[in-house]
């Protein structure tokens, strides 16, 4: 349904500026005199492509790129917060932010929840209309913070929760950065080196019909294949990732690669408490917000992105129905530390299981970024130690020959 943004004059002659969602610019004038105001100027908001979940109308070409950030949505769900803290109705907040924001997208979303709250229905159940932008667990802790009553709270701890993650995702992509662009570039230099300019320098060895080093032969040799056949290792390339990602794509693949991530030297222990960190970190935002512990289980286990870690998760859910607390299925878990376990074990008995959760967030959190810092700085000089390793064996390979051929002249 189009989003419509209007001027109009209230009952006391105050101009008010908003957005409106309706079929056309006539429905909009008569839905805004309807609610006792008096439409001076309607038109269409700016059109741009929708994510799944939301209606879409005309597409235009400035707006098919444009996308809502994460940090968008929670400077978004800060400000409502703040508004509803504040003792603003829901609806005349959710009206304010719409009027305020530049990302037309985000705008026209805002105003389709708008409507929606104003037509009777729940702000979690508005929000799940739009699943690609608001996650699952941002609509239930939304659900919980309206049945208990302390929305702006439940709003304040969601906006928290997204800045931290959004804030770690940055720190990583920034760390990520540099190593990576000097892949590439060395990439391409090598690949020129070998294609371009190594062809025809050992031209002169091959027309000497002269036996030459071993090395040389080898340089020649990857020099011919990749000359003639880079566009079949790249098809090849390609073909194993995509074969690769179909793979994975089944529940067989999906359990294997799964556990190659939990089990790769290095990089397993990463991605081990990178999960659970998002475990003990959701989980306790969840519990903080009155989620009941075994819905929040149930979301919890789809948000880890590990099939063996969620197993253990639909574990402890069970035994938790049977009457048994959380650290003692976890326990059994090989992928749950014993320190995890503890700290879970001290916060059901004392009754502050959210905080320790927190803490062992925090602690995870920490080592994994302490430990992605130390690896990607230890990327720079080791790609410059395998591009020097190339170069040189380049280097080596084409003046070996030169070697011989100055000691026959000799």
């Amino acid at each position: 349904m189009p989003v419509y943004e209007y001027t109009a004059l209230d009952t006391s002659g105050k101009s008010m500026n908003g957005i409106v969602d309706a079929d056309s610019a006539l429905a909009a004038r008569q839905k805004l005199r309807g609610s006792g105001m008096f439409p001076v100027q309607v038109k269409e908001a700016a059109s741009v492509s929708m994510p799944t979940g939301v209606p879409s109308g005309p597409v235009s070409v400035s707006g098919f790129f444009k996308r809502v950030k994460p940090g968008e949505v929670s400077v978004m769900t800060r400000q409502l917060s703040i508004l509803l803290a504040a003792g603003v109705p829901l609806v005349a907040a959710l009206d304010a932010l719409g009027s305020q924001m530049t990302n037309q997208l985000l705008k026209k979303i805002v105003a389709q929840i708008k409507e929606s709250v104003n037509e009777g229905n729940s702000l979690a159940f508005s929000l799940s209309q739009h699943p690609r932008l608001f996650s699952n667990i941002y609509v239930n802790m939304v659900r919980a913070g309206e049945a208990s009553g302390s929305l702006d709270v439940v709003l304040g701890r969601l906006a928290e929760y997204g800045e931290r993650q959004h804030a770690l995702r940055g720190r990583f992509q920034a760390a990520l950065a540099y190593p990576v662009f000097m892949f590439f570039i060395g990439s391409l230099v090598l690949f020129f080196l070998i294609t371009f300019v190594v062809p025809n320098i050992t031209q002169i060895f091959t027309e000497m019909h002269h036996t030459l080093p071993l090395p040389t032969i080898i340089l020649i040799a990857a020099s011919g294949l990749l000359k003639s056949f880079w566009w079949a290792m790249a098809l090849a390339g390609v073909g194993v990732v995509i074969g690769v990602k179909q793979f994975i794509k089944t529940s067989k693949g999906h359990y294997i690669w799964d556990k190659i991530k939990l089990t790769t030297p290095v990089f397993g222990s990463i991605n081990q408490k990178m999960a659970l960190a998002r475990f003990a970190r959701t989980l306790g935002t969840l519990l903080e917000s009155g989620v009941p512990l075994l819905s929040a289980l149930d979301i919890v286990r789809n948000i880890v992105n590990n099939i063996l870690i969620a197993r253990d998760i639909d574990n402890a859910s069970e035994e938790i129905e049977a009457g048994k607390s959380l650290a003692v299925p976890l326990g059994r878990s090989p992928w749950f530390p014993s320190i995890a376990v503890q700290m879970i074990s001290v916060g059901e008995q004392s009754g502050e299981l959210e905080a320790m959760l927190n803490k062992i967030a925090d602690s995870y959190e920490s080592d994994v970024e302490s430990q992605i810092m130390a690896m990607t700085s230890m990327l720079e000089p080791v790609m410059i130690l395998v591009m020097g390793l190339a170069v040189g064996f380049i280097v080596i390979s084409i003046l070996l020959p030169i070697f011989e051929m100055n000691q026959m002249i000799r």
